[in-house]
Parts: structure tokens; sequence; C-alpha cells
């Protein structure tokens, strides 16, 4: 049996989410594994509900989509490290694969590139992939 897994993605910039979104559950679908997707709002929210989720025990893997483009502040920086930091710390702790497709550009232009169609550079695949790789082992 197929592991099951969540993907929890941010539609903040709804495009760019739809476009990862699509790529990741072609990636996984391709693969034969079974998931939920849960939305949230922001990028910031997407650990905190892969948290609570993991405490449940119900997922095998988990995948973080979503995109953070720079603005003027050092708001970017804040939020990026924070959302690395906790989806790396929540994979290390609970010992699930939880991977990353949060893009982070310095632009929108940027954005588009990385969620775009070709599925090399489309980190919602990165993302699905990632997760495969690491289920391989465990």
């Amino acid at each position: 049996m197929k592991k099951k897994g969540l993907i929890v993605v941010s539609n903040y910039y709804e495009h760019i989410s739809d476009n990862l979104l699509k790529s990741c559950i072609l990636t996984l679908k391709k693969n034969k594994y079974i998931f939920d997707v849960k939305t949230v709002s922001g990028s910031l929210e997407v650990p905190t509900l892969i948290s609570y989720f993991i405490k449940k025990k119900k997922y095998n893997f988990y995948i973080a989509l979503g995109c953070i483009i720079q603005g003027k502040t050092p708001h970017f920086d804040f939020i990026s490290n924070a959302i690395v930091n906790s989806l790396l710390s929540l994979s290390i702790s609970s010992g699930k694969p939880v991977t990353n497709g949060i893009i982070t550009s310095l632009n929108y232009k940027q954005a588009v590139e990385r969620s775009g169609k070709l599925k090399s550079k489309n980190k919602g695949t990165e993302a699905a992939n990632a997760a495969i790789s690491l289920l391989k082992h465990i």
C-alpha cells in the first residue's frame, strides 16, 4: 500500500500556488501516491497546519507549497527563514518527510518562472520528488 501524504498550500499568490499544486499533484499521481490537500491564506501558516496534522499521525509525508516575494522591508527574510527552519524542525522531530515547495523570489517574474509549466523548473514538482525520494528510505 502506498503511503498517504498531505499537501498544504498557501493561496496568497493564487496563480502561482495553483501552478505549484497542479505540478505537485501530477507528480504524486504519476507515482501512485495518495494525498489530501489543505489550503491556508499565507505561507507562514503552512508549518502550523503541518504541525497540527503531524500530531494527528494521519499522514506519512507532508509537502509545503506557496510563494513569498521580496518587498522593500526585511519582512521577506524573517518570514522565509522562519518557514524553512520550522519545516526542517518538523521533519526532523517527527521523523516524517516534510518537503519545502515554497518559492522565495526577488520579484513576481521569478516566482512565475519557478511555478511554470516546465516540470524541471516547477518547485511543486521538486517538492513532490523530494518527498518520494525520502519515502524510499523510510
